[in-house]
């Protein structure tokens, strides 16, 4: 028993009596309520329930039927939810039919960099302004970001131009400042199976945007996403930015099949960053396209004002005009697959 599907109707009674029920069996639930059904996942250790127990809980009144998840996720699953989530932030939703767009340099530089960077990514159409304040290096002697004062300017920018805030979390103790100053956290590809940062994050009330490990499987990213779900964050959004194979043409190679595998396995939505999955400047314009023709519900792009001097990523940033540019020729891409920009 993994999950149990309730009749159509309001059994408000009924689903208190069930959680109640699970909690004596040292389980938990969560509620999936849908147009038509509603449905309760149950978390924990489902492995030692008997035939008898599920028997137990059909017979409940308002009980439709109780059902195995084969899949080792079960939040994230389209057998826990039908419905593709849409995640709300700002009033922007990101999962519906208006594509997202994050925009902004790698790292936060200054105030006034993060200003200008953020007023143009908005005049070419962006929806969320993106900047990292802790950044994870490979070299620890490599630029590390500005930390709260980072965060602080990013504030300054959504001030000025009501963009709503992406930026990483990389460590626990970091959680309260980043909630303070943010409105999605992001969970980097190298955190990607940081477990204990993953269940602070599900105890937050800001949206993950949760990037895929260096090679993780698509099982194994969201069974992460599991972990975040399981201590009730259920606004998740799962982020394709390459993965490392044998190839070196490119720095990582972006698998972009892994957002119609997604759709088909979870509810969740999907977002594409081409910067960091081909790392090349030249050839970004064409995977943020293809990306918007796999399907995708948004991209993240790194945009700078001026690459050369950049603190981090200035290779693979685009500069403003040609931000615009693209954003220009994603349109008509997103309108042939029934998506807007």
């Amino acid at each position: 028993m993994d999950i149990i599907v309730l009749k159509p109707g309001g059994y408000d009674e009924e689903i208190k009596h069930i959680a109640k029920k699970l909690e004596g069996m040292g389980l938990t639930s969560r509620i999936s309520k849908g147009t038509e059904r509603t449905v309760i996942g149950v978390i924990g250790d489902t492995s030692k329930i008997t035939e008898e127990t599920d028997d137990s809980f059909r017979a409940i009144p308002g009980v439709e039927n109780v059902m195995r998840i084969l899949k080792p996720y079960k939040l994230a699953s389209r057998d826990f939810k039908k419905t593709s989530t849409i995640v709300k932030c700002k009033g922007m939703s990101i999962g519906g039919k208006k594509l997202c767009v994050i925009a902004g340099p790698c790292s936060v530089e200054n105030k006034t960099m993060m200003l200008e960077i953020a007023k143009e990514v908005k005049k070419a159409g962006a929806n969320f302004l993106r900047g990292g304040a802790f950044k994870p290096r490979t070299s620890p002697y490599s630029f590390q970001g500005l930390g709260e004062e980072g965060l602080k300017h990013l504030e300054a920018a959504r001030e000025k131009t009501g963009l709503p805030i992406v930026t990483e979390l990389m460590d626990p103790r970091d959680i309260e400042a980043v909630e303070k100053y943010s409105d999605i956290i992001q969970i980097g590809a190298r955190n990607m199976q940081n477990f204990r940062l993953l269940l602070e994050v599900g105890q937050s009330r800001k949206p993950i945007l949760l990037k895929r490990g260096l090679a993780a499987t698509i099982k194994e990213w969201l069974m992460s996403a599991e972990y975040i779900m399981s201590r009730g964050n259920q606004n998740v959004i799962m982020c394709e930015r390459g993965i490392r194979t044998f190839e070196t043409a490119t720095r990582n190679t972006l698998d972009l099949s892994a957002v119609p595998v997604l759709k088909k396995l979870t509810h969740l939505p999907v977002v594409v960053d081409p910067s960091h999955g081909v790392g090349i400047l030249e050839h970004i314009p064409a995977m943020a396209k293809a990306a918007v023709a796999s399907g995708a519900d948004g991209l993240i792009i790194e945009v700078h004002t001026n690459p050369e001097e950049a603190l981090s990523d200035g290779e693979q940033s685009m500069r403003p005009e040609a931000f615009k540019k693209l954003m220009k020729e994603l349109r008509p891409i997103a309108k042939a697959v029934g998506r807007e920009i």
